[in-house]
């Protein structure tokens, strides 16, 4: 059995312009559950949660509060549906990606600061493969703990900055909808979680974005970085498979208020498996100038591994190669107090 209220987010992709961002379909409505009918616009959610944040609830704005009966507040019970299994892409399709890298524009501009041996190594660990879809773009396969390939994300980069081409639209797809398979129910997982076995005890790293797991894992290899695909891509279900581990959560900057928020429930509701959030770049923002809501994909390529310059000056635009896990627990000591005393290196 499963509660649903009476007033809830409209399932589906009907989005529209947000009354407080005025941005265009990225706001989602209330419908009233007993008569089918979308409650006036103002009571919505837009889904830019980091940057616009609004969020009208019917219930907390007490919508037709004399009209409605105490049932209406509280939860009314239905059988919950049968769930339908995940469907799964064959892994003859993912192979026939897995090349064609000097045309990959995301390997291309990872060549600008990496050596020839981490592309290979992130290469042959994450699966990354390159699409015909659109010139250049990039899949970022998920592959779940049994090897079963849930589906691929393709998007494109641009080679020169490392940054998704968002212009003349956002150039992001699926591979089963490319592929235009049939009932195909997508049921995502880390990106990443294949790497997670019983023989590597390592800690997890859950990042928002891909590109950022790839990176952070040639950069902090002391850890399973993991994807969440998203903002809201962390959740119970899918952080099961974590269970017994310890996991820290890297949210970009400016989000690390809404991830705390998202680890102490998911502490609550998986005992035995801890979740920390890193201030790894709010401690860094605070030492040099960082954008509003960058992440480690913004802030690890300044460290240059094919190059051996040292730190000057301690400026923000520095290039340094690790060549130990022990010179990067150095670095973190030195610049980000709080991650340092999370890894137990200072009292």
């Amino acid at each position: 059995m499963t509660k649903l209220y009476r007033f809830e987010l409209i399932k589906g992709k009907l989005k529209e312009t947000c009354p407080s961002c005025g941005k265009a379909r990225r706001y989602v409505r209330y419908i009233d559950k007993v008569t089918g009918k979308l409650l006036p616009y103002k009571y919505g959610r837009c889904d830019r949660e980091q940057s616009c944040t609004y969020h009208l609830n019917p219930y907390a704005d007490e919508y037709l509060k004399d009209e409605l009966q105490e049932v209406d507040f509280k939860c009314i019970t239905m059988n919950q549906p049968i769930e339908k299994p995940a469907s799964y892409i064959k892994h003859e399709v993912m192979k026939q990606t897995l090349g064609s890298y000097d045309t990959n524009n995301f390997l291309l501009w990872l060549s600008t600061f990496m050596t020839d041996k981490d592309i290979k190594q992130v290469c042959s660990q994450y699966k990354i493969g390159t699409s015909k879809h659109w010139s250049g773009s990039t899949v970022f396969w998920q592959i779940d703990n049994r090897q079963n390939v849930r589906s691929g994300k393709i998007m494109l980069f641009d080679m020169t900055n490392g940054k998704r081409v968002k212009e003349p639209f956002s150039y992001i797809n699926w591979v089963h909808k490319v592929l235009k398979l049939d009932d195909f129910n997508l049921k995502q997982c880390y990106f990443g979680e294949h790497l997670i076995n019983d023989n590597d005890e390592r800690n997890i790293a859950i990042v928002e974005s891909e590109k950022t797991a790839i990176i952070s894992s040639i950069y902090l290899s002391n850890y399973i970085w993991l994807a969440s695909g998203s903002l809201n891509g962390i959740n119970v279900e899918k952080s099961k498979i974590l269970k017994g581990r310890t996991c820290f959560l890297f949210p970009d900057l400016g989000a690390a208020k809404k991830w705390e928020e998202k680890a102490e429930i998911l502490n609550e509701l998986l005992p035995g498996t801890t979740f920390k959030v890193s201030y790894l770049l709010e401690d860094v923002s605070r030492r040099y100038e960082l954008e509003q809501g960058c992440d480690l994909a913004d802030f690890l390529p300044q460290i240059n591994r094919k190059e051996q310059n040292s730190i000057i000056n301690n400026k923000p635009k520095r290039k340094q190669s690790f060549s130990t896990i022990g010179e990067v627990l150095d670095f973190i000591q030195n610049s980000c107090p709080r991650l340092a005393k999370s890894f137990g290196l200072v009292e």
